[in-house]
């Protein structure tokens, strides 16, 4: 009896070693190499601008380097990174990363200079990075923080493909993409006269090249750009029967929205998509949705430094 009671409490005394053992091991995540995403937030009272922000990491020792990419408003942001983590207090730090102004306008963005400091924090359901964007010193009182929550992916954190996204860091392969609740709330811009002279005049001086022809039975028209196929920066401007309405937007997988009315007084109504860049992968490519009351038309709309793209829309004639 006295045998059975010491080896079932050495059997006990093992288990619970193996137990311990085994806790800390599922703690022990100590590198921050790997996928994170999740949101930002302006620490500003009242403020609804948020960032979906994520984080493609690679640790060597002490050394981070990486890619953060983000959506703000009307925006997409793909960036090189580089810092250091201290794995004894578990501290990222990432230096210089241009985050957007959460008090930019349509017209205009501002970068902020700031710094990424986080905290990876482990637990039996996930790992984290909790966080906050800071701005330089001298500007941190215009550059308010911006407080993160980033979760850990375990399934597309894997070292091949996390090192495959940083060498190839093109936007095409961030291995998350924005769901379709994400891209509901579009860039809407109210259809105005812009001035722009550098752009109206470099307009006038390229080929307006049809793309497609129309025929609507509305007064007005819902119109969205999407970049097409492969999210490369381009930006463009846009013209509505020849009157700058909006410039350098940003294509990407959210709609830049425009809510139109056609002129009564012209038979031919015309929208014009002018290239400002060519994006990293020439020529700038837009797919434009227009929505007439139940019809809906696809317009692959293909611009470049010497030519703009045009739909020519047309009212259907009552009978």
């Amino acid at each position: 009896m006295k045998t059975c009671f010491v080896h079932c409490a050495s059997m006990k005394k093992a288990v619970l070693i193996l137990f311990i053992i085994a806790s800390l091991h599922a703690f022990s995540q100590q590198s921050v190499s790997g996928y994170w995403y999740g949101t930002a937030s302006v620490k500003t009272s009242g403020s609804t601008n948020n960032y979906l922000v994520e984080l493609i990491l690679h640790q060597n020792k002490t050394q981070v380097k990486g890619i953060i990419n983000y959506y703000f408003k009307r925006s997409f942001r793909s960036l090189k990174v580089n810092g250091n983590y201290n794995s004894l207090t578990r501290q990222l730090t990432l230096f210089d990363i241009p985050l957007t102004y959460h008090g930019s306008n349509d017209d205009m963005e501002v970068d902020c200079i700031m710094d990424l400091a986080a905290t990876l924090r482990v637990a039996k359901i996930g790992s984290n990075l909790v966080g906050y964007f800071q701005g330089k010193e001298g500007h941190r009182y215009t550059c308010a923080d911006v407080d993160f929550n980033l979760k850990f992916n375990a399934d597309i954190s894997k070292e091949d493909s996390i090192l495959q996204a940083i060498k190839l860091y093109k936007e095409t392969n961030q291995v998350w993409k924005p769901t379709y609740q994400d891209t509901l709330v579009a860039v809407n811009i109210i259809p105005r006269k812009v001035e722009n002279y550098v752009i109206n005049d470099e307009y006038k001086q390229r080929e307006n090249i049809l793309s497609k022809e129309i025929i609507v039975d509305t007064d007005s028209l819902k119109v969205d750009f999407y970049d097409n196929g492969e999210v490369d920066g381009d930006s463009i401007s846009i013209f509505y029967n020849n009157q700058l309405i909006a410039f350098n937007r940003m294509l990407s997988t959210r709609s830049v929205h425009f809510d139109l009315v056609l002129d009564s007084t012209k038979e031919v109504n015309e929208i014009s998509m002018f290239a400002d860049n060519l994006g990293s992968i020439p020529p700038n490519t837009a797919l434009m949705i227009v929505t007439a009351g139940k019809k809906r038309y696809e317009v692959s709309m293909t611009s470049n430094l010497q030519q703009n793209a045009l739909l020519r829309i047309k009212r259907k004639k009552n009978e």
